[in-house]
């Protein structure tokens, strides 16, 4: 009877389709109610330390998600051949050499922001979210859902990445992607009433600018408010 059951379960799982509800859902949670950044409160560092202005907190997030989504897949794949002892070592392995091609790959055809992004790259190592994600999911679902829930949590740490840098260049620099959006017509030296936050650019900003969404996220959902 139990192989019977097992015969079944498996069936079930191949009829289920690529996109379903539940696969969705890996996709959709993290960008709300389990956010990498707001939520689970992972992955904080690059968070303020990249996020001044738009174009290297948008390279910054493709390269997390490039190294998620392979890395997830990997794992993944490798689970049942992992001996348990050693699967951190594996999975420290596995991250560090896709960020060596991330890193190699900005050198090649993006110096500048690599150069500007520094040691945050190699830092992508020891990310919080992909070890977590590594250790919570691949180690325990097929590559597809590996993939999905990759993709999800990658979106999720990049949206916020990106909604921060959008205020802190904007506000501090009067530019994003380092196009001047502010007129100069509108600033005190040319007789208008608007002055740059030179204050936007400094780390702490960006640990404010993060509280505050943490704070409109869990006004507007408030299945997130912990209890007491």
């Amino acid at each position: 009877m139990a192989d019977v059951t097992e015969a079944l379960e498996k069936q079930k799982k191949q009829r289920e389709p690529l996109f379903s509800k539940k696969n969705r859902k890996l996709i959709s949670d993290p960008l709300n109610d389990s956010n990498p950044i707001t939520v689970q409160v992972l992955g904080i560092c690059s968070a303020l330390a990249i996020t001044v202005k738009l174009y290297p907190a948008l390279v910054m997030s493709i390269s997390v998600l490039f190294v998620l989504a392979a890395g997830n897949v990997i794992i993944s794949l490798m689970r049942n051949l992992i001996p348990n002892r050693i699967r951190i070592i594996v999975q420290l392995v596995v991250v560090a050499a896709l960020v060596i091609l991330v890193d190699q790959v900005l050198k090649a055809f993006a110096y500048d922001v690599s150069k500007e992004l520094s040691v945050f790259v190699g830092l992508i190592i020891t990310n919080c979210i992909i070890m977590g994600r590594f250790e919570a999911f691949a180690l325990g679902n097929g590559p597809w859902k590996s993939f999905m829930d990759a993709i999800g949590n990658g979106l999720g740490y990049g949206a916020i990445l990106m909604i921060v840098a959008f205020f802190r260049e904007l506000l501090g620099s009067g530019t994003l992607f380092g196009i001047q959006i502010i007129p100069d017509s509108w600033y005190l030296a040319n007789g208008g009433v608007y002055s740059n936050n030179g204050m936007m650019l400094l780390p702490p900003m960006a640990l404010i600018t993060v509280g505050i969404i943490i704070w409109v996220q869990r006004t507007r959902n408030t299945k997130l408010i912990e209890e007491n």
